[in-house]
């Protein structure tokens, strides 16, 4: 099976997205073929295979971002549309389309999948330099979720007055602009000084969980280079 609907997925205009405003950010439906959304859908990692990160200190006074956090490694116990999936992402064609968009040629990715319960939200936040961008995949539906208890990514815009290293609330951006975040859309965004995004408190029933899965887009630098070549093992401090 197919996942990446290339055809809608190459056909997002660099330029265009490169203008857009308040930092680059294109929020497609249909990236993904619909049979292949649902297979991925119905093989969504347990929770069980989930750390807590709730509580979570964060720099900068930033309140906690409260979710169960599953991150990808070799060796991952998944179902078959998953391995299948992130096999694709890993190869040429996503590659290419990542490195046409970004105007970035050197880079690496990680996988997360995050589920969000009643209650919870992320704090405005602009992600760490070393990261080039994210692309973040939705997985609530209509049929396991209301759109009126939130949950879409906001891209916030500050008018260039914020410094990145601050804890600013929501009310004190200029504009939010909702992502949609329910069915087959996701959510593709560079990560610049001023890209700030986050996600107001969730109110759903218990039991209901806000379903996403990232792809975080990491620069490397030249020790992640040389790293390569020798095969030692770095520890990057990144924020997600």
């Amino acid at each position: 099976m197919t996942y990446l609907n290339l055809e809608v997925l190459e056909s997002i205009d660099a330029d265009a997205y490169r203008q857009q405003m308040p930092y680059p950010w294109v929020n497609p439906y249909g990236l993904l073929h619909e049979e292949a959304y649902q297979s991925l859908i119905h093989a969504l990692p347990d929770l069980s295979l989930f750390t807590t990160t709730f509580g979570r200190a964060r720099k900068y006074g930033q309140k906690s971002h409260d979710r169960y956090t599953l991150k990808y490694h070799q060796g991952l116990s998944l179902n078959a549309p998953w391995a299948e999936f992130i096999g694709e992402l890993q190869g040429k064609r996503y590659e290419a389309f990542l490195k046409s968009l970004l105007n970035c040629r050197s880079f690496e990715l990680d996988f997360f999948w995050f589920y969000t319960p009643n209650g919870c939200s992320i704090s405005p936040h602009c992600d760490h330099k070393n990261k080039v961008g994210a692309h973040l995949f939705y997985f609530s539906t209509p049929t396991d979720w209301n759109s009126e208890w939130g949950g879409e990514t906001l891209i916030l815009d500050d008018g260039g007055t914020l410094a990145r290293k601050s804890a600013p609330d929501f009310e004190e951006f200029h504009n939010n602009i909702p992502s949609r975040a329910m069915g087959n859309y996701s959510l593709l965004f560079s990560r610049t000084p001023n890209s700030w995004h986050g996600m107001k408190e969730i109110h759903c029933p218990e039991g209901r969980m806000r379903k996403v899965f990232m792809v975080a887009i990491k620069r490397l630098t030249s020790i992640d280079r040389l790293s390569r070549i020798f095969g030692v093992s770095q520890q990057a401090s990144e924020s997600y």
